[in-house]
């Protein structure tokens, strides 16, 4: 564990790689003012040219893109996404601000989506010398694979099907031009071009779920997939509201919501536990999937969705074309 100091200087000096006289763009919210500052703060030591904004100056939460934001990100050479996550503003800030920052092919982007000062003592101040190291292993070892099967001692069972024409992305910290990774980082990841099996989600759930119902451990998500869509029949959780809204969440916000779109390896070894919050738990060493989004800029899939809900799943045993991988939540490297 390090310091909120030693996280924002992670972010600002080691991933992004700040520079004299580059324009930055930092986006905080209310409840992550602080952190926000912090991070400001830090990027004022290296460059004046900052825009600064909070969210809620844009209006009550839910809030579309600002179109003042899109001006400012569209000229930047660095940006910085720290708030929290609203219910429906993937589709209306995030997705559009994805779309913005990858449309500048200059622009250095960080996305903190979920961050608290707890993560930025702990994921953010791990060795990215290290996450490095072992991002690079693990992508050796799937970036041609034809099969991966995750299994785990819950009754999580299911095998991912991979095209060579879909890419496995590298997200080791290290942000480069024209490119946006998740702080704090350490995975490798890739859209599948099939699932089938049984999926059991106990660690915890993206987008606003993980803020509202944070660990999953004794109310896990299971459901059947086929063909790479969720099976609505076969949705199960002994927790009635996180059933009904991850089912609403999954099967009705469009026609692709219910189908696997992402498909990860978390390989932060710094962790050392779950603290049951998505933005660092997914990159926690173990497997987590996505319904909806394949991120379609980064893993070259030529299908969308407005939704994409990340699931972590606790020590699983990852086994690749028949080689393993991972058994119970340890590399076998």
């Amino acid at each position: 564990m390090g310091t909120l100091a030693d996280g924002v200087r992670q972010a600002v000096e080691n991933c992004l790689k700040v520079k004299a006289g580059e324009r930055a763009v930092i986006i905080t919210d209310t409840e992550t003012r602080r952190i926000g500052d912090a991070l400001r703060t830090a990027v004022r030591e290296i460059t004046e040219r900052i825009d600064f904004f909070v969210m809620e100056d844009f209006g009550t939460r839910p809030i579309p893109f600002p179109p003042e934001v899109a001006q400012a990100m569209a000229a930047a050479d660095v940006s910085i996404y720290a708030a929290q996550g609203a219910k429906g503003e993937l589709a209306t800030f995030r997705q559009p601000m994805i779309k913005t920052i990858e449309a500048n092919k200059k622009l250095r982007h960080a996305h903190m989506i979920g961050i608290t000062e707890e993560i930025m003592c702990d994921g953010m101040c791990s060795d990215y010398v290290e996450i490095q190291r072992v991002s690079k292993l693990v992508y050796e070892r799937v970036k041609d694979a034809k099969t991966i099967r995750v299994a785990t001692d819950k009754g999580c069972d299911f095998t991912a099907g991979f095209s060579p024409s879909l890419k496995w992305t590298i997200s080791d910290g290290d942000v480069q031009p024209g490119r946006w990774k998740n702080l704090p980082d350490g995975e490798v990841f890739t859209s599948p071009v099939t699932l089938n099996g049984t999926v059991v989600i106990d660690g915890c759930l993206g987008d606003f779920f993980t803020e509202k119902y944070g660990s999953l451990a004794q109310t896990p998500v299971t459901v059947e997939v086929k063909d790479g869509r969720a099976l609505r029949e076969t949705l199960r959780c002994d927790n009635e509201q996180l059933l009904t809204e991850f089912g609403q969440y999954v099967f009705e916000t469009d026609e692709n919501s219910s189908r696997v779109g992402e498909f990860a390896i978390g390989t932060n070894t710094g962790l050392t536990k779950l603290i049951y919050n998505l933005l660092q738990d997914e990159k926690f060493p173990g497997v987590h999937i996505a319904f909806g989004s394949p991120l379609p800029g980064k893993t070259g899939a030529k299908w969308d969705s407005k939704a994409h809900v990340d699931g972590v799943i606790i020590a699983p045993t990852i086994t690749v074309d028949g080689k393993t991988l991972m058994e119970k939540g340890r590399f076998r490297l």
